[in-house]
């Protein structure tokens, strides 16, 4: 009953709506493209994956604090970081599928492939070869380096037109790549056109005297903002971070992929201020460690890699994404980037104030390079969501769908069952209920047979059922089920909360990092 790739995401987007995690916005009106609900057990889970970094930024680091800066900013603020002539998307039309594309992602794609020929030919030659040496079969072989040397030069380019903005070199190259449409599949491409992304709206209490705003496209922007108030207040010294999880909106055309890339989404990011010179040195530090925050979670760690950007941004003097293998491959889950002293530079220039820190160990001041990890909420949901989904072929025959979510980050930790609706069975079971509610957040059910019950649970991800019948009434035990292996134990009730807490307990999953 496994799932192929082709309809693992369909199949994950189903039981995500099904059983409460992800719904439609506005689906009663016909929904809102590229903008998602979530339901109960998703909200639940959204907010446990916000604790997990919340905790392991302020409380794990005692130099890295938190704040919540509005959406609404002054619009000299996005004019000061770049996004109001900067922050665009390189846009190419399908005459014949009339859809639109990212163009670099397209040409991004094409390479991908060139590097799968290559790796399919690599993997071919150890199949035939004993003594395999892949890195003189890579150097020799003519097949490989012409591949090699058309990928070095479309990267080349790719980055020239970036860099450059220069859209007809974009569009040349899509065309020499042979760049395909996968709907239509025809090579009939529009012009490539530069897109701002920014949402706009008006803030004033009459039309007349209102002022053009946007709706933040980041949460960076109110950490820089609020550089020197929290510095100050802090009492904070060089290095030290400031965390943020918000809201951002960005008005992108080429939204698909459910939840991975919307218009409404939450950022997890955190802006790590440090000495000129000093950047590199932390960069590569929280390289590291966001990708042992991740592998923590224990979803495979072949299922993470770094990806070096070639084309930096206008801010960045280095920068690499954390990928993560969604259903569609391996795509950007969280990006680190050391942006030099760019912003505050730029803040200080734009408002007149100045954002300097005062370094009394050298007796001198400057103004901080920054070190980034930005992390979206949403694709870390997609991650895990699809990670934990698995279908399986039982022994007896029968199948199940079972999301194997991180216990610490699953929407409820145990499910209360009576076997029964009667012979006091109800009764004790929410006596129990009464008991765990305070320390892990419970589901009560009783309503079906209880091998449905544990059915339904698997489906939500609940690491633990405690089933209540006859024998706890005679001697107050419980069977405690396990949701990955199915197995059954019978457990007094006085242990269930540590028997419970020594998994679910966000603490197990940071001590991992």
């Amino acid at each position: 009953m496994a799932a192929t790739e082709d309809n693992l995401l369909k199949n994950i987007i189903s039981h995500a709506k099904e059983y409460g995690f992800i719904f439609p916005s506005s689906e009663i009106y016909d929904g809102l493209s590229a903008v998602y609900d979530y339901g109960q057990n998703g909200a639940e889970l959204k907010n446990n994956i916000k604790e997990y970094w919340w905790k392991f930024m302020t409380m794990l680091n005692d130099n890295i604090v938190g704040i919540d800066s509005a959406i609404f900013m002054h619009p000299t603020i996005w004019k000061a970081s770049g996004h109001v002539d900067a922050f665009n998307d390189p846009m190419v039309d399908n005459k014949d599928s009339k859809k639109r594309y990212r163009a670099d992602v397209l040409v991004e794609d094409a390479i991908a492939k060139l590097q799968d020929k290559i790796d399919k030919e690599v993997e071919k030659a150890a199949k035939r070869f004993e003594n395999f040496d892949k890195a003189m079969f890579v150097s020799t072989n003519a097949r490989v380096l012409e591949y090699q040397k058309k990928i070095d030069e479309a990267n080349a380019r790719l980055k020239d037109a970036m860099n450059s903005s220069n859209m007809e070199a974009m569009k040349q190259l899509i065309i020499d790549l042979e760049v395909t449409d996968p709907i239509s599949g025809t090579k009939n491409w529009t012009d490539v056109r530069q897109f701002n992304l920014m949402f706009s709206t008006e803030m004033g209490s009459v039309a007349e005297d209102a002022n053009k705003i946007y709706l933040r496209p980041e949460t960076a922007q109110g950490i820089f903002v609020n550089f020197l108030n929290v510095q100050k207040t802090g009492r904070m010294k060089i290095p030290f971070g400031i965390a943020q999880i918000g809201k951002a909106f960005r008005n992108e055309i080429v939204a698909r992929q459910f939840i991975f890339r919307m218009r409404e989404f939450e950022q997890m990011e955190m802006q790590f201020f440090v000495k000129p010179g000093k950047e590199m040195k932390w960069y590569e530090f929280w390289k590291e460690k966001r990708l042992k925050w991740h592998q923590a979670l224990g979803l495979g760690n072949n299922n993470y890699r770094y990806h070096d950007h070639l084309n930096l941004a206008h801010y960045a003097n280095a920068a690499c994404d954390i990928q993560f293998n969604f259903p569609m491959g391996f795509k950007e889950l969280e990006g680190i980037h050391s942006r030099t002293d760019f912003d505050l530079k730029s803040h200080e220039k734009y408002s007149g104030k100045k954002l300097q820190y005062f370094d009394s160990e050298d007796n001198q001041n400057y103004i901080p390079y920054v070190v980034e990890t930005s992390v979206g909420l949403d694709r870390m949901f997609l991650s895990i969501l699809s990670a934990a989904y698995q279908e399986e072929k039982l022994e007896d025959g029968s199948d199940r769908v079972v999301l194997r979510l991180p216990a610490a980050l699953a929407p409820n930790k145990v499910a209360i069952l009576p076997l029964m609706k009667k012979d006091g069975l109800p009764e004790k079971a929410m006596e129990i209920l009464n008991h765990l509610k305070f320390d892990f957040r419970c589901f009560y059910e009783e309503k079906d047979a209880i091998g449905k019950r544990y059915r339904r649970q698997d489906a939500i991800g609940t690491p633990y059922c405690v089933t209540v019948d006859h024998q706890t009434l005679e001697d107050n035990t419980v069977t405690l089920r396990h949701r990955d292996t199915m197995k059954q134990d019978r457990v007094e009730i006085e242990q269930l909360k540590n028997i419970i807490q020594d998994s679910v307990s966000l603490a197990s999953l940071l001590k991992k990092i």
